[in-house]
């Protein structure tokens, strides 16, 4: 764990950045949930901070880019979009690869259980997922010119690029044939919406990829994880947080959390229509999004297997996941089929 991290290395950089000396020397501990990029929590008598790194191994071609990590959180930092403040970035001085460190913010990262006593009631569910839906809405109409992303991304031809990208990585990542995930990938690209609009997006937004305010939960503390935030499609964002999002009755995912099938939280339909209030939002094509992010989780989680069959996830196990990537494509042609 610590040859990840390198404290003797890190800890004299640490504690001229901070202004203390009590940095020299800390504790690491890997945060529990990442499954891509690494996450640490490093922590002594001064306090606690954040390490983000990729992954060890070989790296599919543009993942695990920590300076877009921390270029996007410097720039919102300020907006209404809430982010960790950047301490410290290294472009692989330090680790030999490149990181950043970041203020640890304090809140609740709400997974597979909610903390005790935390939202008991209906309305404070929703009221989580209504934040959820407005920090989202806020960050899909900031202007990126005026933050400093203006260049940040091509957003012209972004979902037709978007389909390339994952069909790329899905040769790239893939051990053995999977005639589900091919045939979403070629319908998808035969049911590119044509025009919308272009935002910063996140990349992967969801609930636990948030911190909720620990004595309030309509109040998101955080937005982390900006790995594959870019300029594009802002409904590109709203199609995963979707399809995170699961219900009463749906099967509960290997790979990320589905305490959002529980009692008193609200349905897809309910988030769908807030952030179209929010935004004005037109979401006739929204199933496309929906399939379309069916068909980028289940390519990452056959990354997820490959970098977990090697050795290049820190210890982490997360069993076998061929059944999980078939049954995600499945579902993504049955999202298609369904609102075609």
């Amino acid at each position: 764990m610590r040859e990840l991290v390198r404290p003797e290395r890190l800890g004299p950089v640490l504690a001229e950045v901070l202004g203390d000396d009590a940095w020299r020397a800390f504790e690491v501990t890997l945060i529990a949930g990442g499954k891509s990029n690494l996450t640490f929590d490093l922590a002594c008598t001064a306090g606690a901070v954040v390490l983000r790194r990729p992954p060890t191994g070989a790296l599919l071609p543009s993942a695990h880019d920590m300076g877009r990590e921390a270029r996007v959180q410097r720039a919102l930092a300020g907006t209404p979009v809430p982010v960790p403040r950047v301490l410290l970035e290294d472009s692989g001085d330090l680790l030999g690869v490149a990181c950043y460190v970041m203020e640890k913010v304090d809140g609740h990262v709400v997974r597979d259980e909610l903390p005790a006593g935390y939202a008991p009631e209906p309305a404070d569910r929703v009221a989580m997922a209504d934040a959820l839906i407005d920090v989202l809405a806020e960050l899909h109409r900031l202007e990126p010119a005026a933050v400093g992303l203006g260049d940040y991304g091509r957003p012209g031809g972004f979902m037709a690029r978007q389909l390339r990208r994952w069909r790329g990585q899905w040769d790239a990542s893939k051990t053995h044939e999977l005639p589900e995930l091919d045939e979403l990938g070629a319908r998808l690209v035969d049911a590119v919406p044509i025009g919308g609009r272009s935002a910063i997006v996140h990349g992967d937004y969801r609930l636990d990829n948030c911190l909720l305010d620990r004595g309030d939960p309509a109040r998101v503390r955080a937005v982390l994880d900006w790995e594959l935030s870019t300029l594009g499609d802002p409904l590109a964002d709203l199609g995963l947080l979707l399809f995170y999002w699961r219900e009463p009755g749906e099967p509960k995912p290997l790979l990320t959390p589905a305490i959002t099938r529980g009692t008193g939280f609200p349905g897809r339909a309910h988030l769908a229509e807030r952030y179209a209030r929010r935004t004005g939002a037109d979401l006739a094509e929204l199933a496309f999004y929906e399939a379309f992010a069916h068909f980028k989780f289940a390519v990452i989680a056959q990354g997820v297997a490959a970098r977990a069959a090697a050795g290049a996830m820190a210890g982490q196990s997360f069993g076998d996941l061929d059944d999980e990537v078939r049954r995600i494509a499945a579902e993504g042609l049955a999202v298609l089929d369904r609102k075609g």
